[in-house]
């Protein structure tokens, strides 16, 4: 393992540890691991969040004012902390890394999820196991919405994509128009 995966693996141990001690591990890793993809797309947010020239109580007071409210106490003061290292930049990296290691303790796989509209708890039961049984896995849902999608469902486990999207159908669809001509 490089010492950059080294670095973000301890990171992510050690974020677990902290947030299996405080007892909200479903909430607060949720809750970081929608941060981390909000990131991921918005890159004015990642601007400011990487910005050498601001200073890190400026980046914390943006994570503050953006997550009030929307997230935990324990959330925000551990985004703080990986702010506060300097670590700003692999927050994703990071967040996703807290994300498989809560997984392998669970003895899981984590499927990315996501899906034109929110889904609700019997959708994701069954997703969970669709997944499983496709994966031989037991699957821990992160589920994203994505009105881009404009239908349909996309998951991504490990290196493995299922896409069954709209989108993707619609794509399908002309490329066998395109063959049939």
């Amino acid at each position: 393992m490089a010492g950059t995966d080294r670095l973000i693996e301890g990171y992510a141990q050690a974020l677990f540890a902290i947030v299996e001690a405080e007892g909200d591990l479903d909430a607060v890793e949720d809750q970081l691991y929608r941060f981390a993809k909000a990131i991921e797309a918005r890159g004015d947010l990642r601007e400011a969040l990487t910005d050498p020239s601001l200073p890190a109580d400026r980046k914390k007071g943006i994570v503050h004012d953006l997550l009030q409210g929307k997230a935990s106490d324990s959330a925000i003061s551990l985004l703080g902390f990986l702010i506060e290292q300097g670590r700003a930049k692999d927050l994703p990296k990071i967040i996703e890394a807290l994300a498989d290691v809560a997984a392998r303790r669970r003895n899981r796989a984590v499927a990315e999820v996501r899906s034109a509209v929110p889904l609700g708890a019997d959708q994701r039961k069954r997703l969970a196991e669709a997944l499983g049984t496709a994966t031989g896995k037991e699957i821990e849902l992160k589920v994203l919405v994505d009105e881009s999608l404009v239908g349909g469902i996309m998951a991504r486990v490990g290196d493995q994509v299922y896409d069954g999207t709209i989108k993707r159908r619609l794509e399908l669809a002309r490329e066998q128009l395109a063959k049939a001509r």
